[in-house]
């Protein structure tokens, strides 16, 4: 499939996943791609962008020392509800990434190992856009997601829905809509806030 050669230059995330070693699933070391999250929402743009950066700097800080994040055993809280500014995006990227799930999440095997139900909450009750905890520590962090501080996805996407469009906006609009996720993830530091609060 032909894509934004941007896409490969993206950092990837490297999770460990001890259900998947315990199925038989390889030795349970992944690596998602932008690309991957792309494929499984069906597009990229501004908030899938958002859903993948959220999750990899926040990892970041959560692990810290070489640390391989431990996909299963991650709480996810989101402020916002699923249909609030695509959140639902947000948390479907966040799901696939960390493992963690809501009520249709995997309810672990008999012993009460590797349950991922009950790790994903919308509507959450904090002070940042998401908050992301480890199961074995408690660690907190704290994430904003604020792309408008360097593009604006709205403006770009009148330009082609303007009845006034021309031909050329039509043409030119996904490879302009794709510079702005570009720009995205060339000014991480300044669309992500991450913060450790606990």
């Amino acid at each position: 499939m032909k894509y934004p050669k941007f896409f490969d230059e993206i950092e990837k995330i490297k999770l460990k996943d001890e259900l998947a070693s315990f199925l038989g699933a390889g030795n349970g070391i992944f690596e998602y791609s932008y690309y991957d999250m792309v494929k499984i929402t069906g597009h990229s743009c501004a908030t899938v962008a958002g859903g993948y950066l959220i999750a990899s700097e926040g990892l970041k800080v959560l692990y810290r020392n070489g640390e391989i994040p431990e996909r299963g055993k991650i709480k996810v809280e989101i402020s916002k509800s699923p249909t609030e500014n695509n959140f639902g995006v947000i948390g479907f990227v966040l799901s696939a990434i960390t493992g963690a799930g809501g009520d249709e999440g995997f309810s672990g095997i008999p012993d009460g190992r590797f349950k991922r139900r009950e790790l994903l909450f919308f509507n959450a009750d904090i002070d940042y856009d998401v908050v992301m905890t480890r199961l074995d520590t408690g660690k907190k962090v704290g994430i904003n997601y604020n792309p408008y501080a360097v593009v604006n996805p709205k403006k770009i996407l009148k330009t082609v829905l303007n009845p006034d469009a021309t031909e050329e906006d039509i043409e030119t609009f996904p490879e302009r809509f794709q510079n702005m996720v570009k720009t995205i993830f060339e000014n991480r530091d300044k669309v992500i806030e991450v913060k450790e609060i606990y």
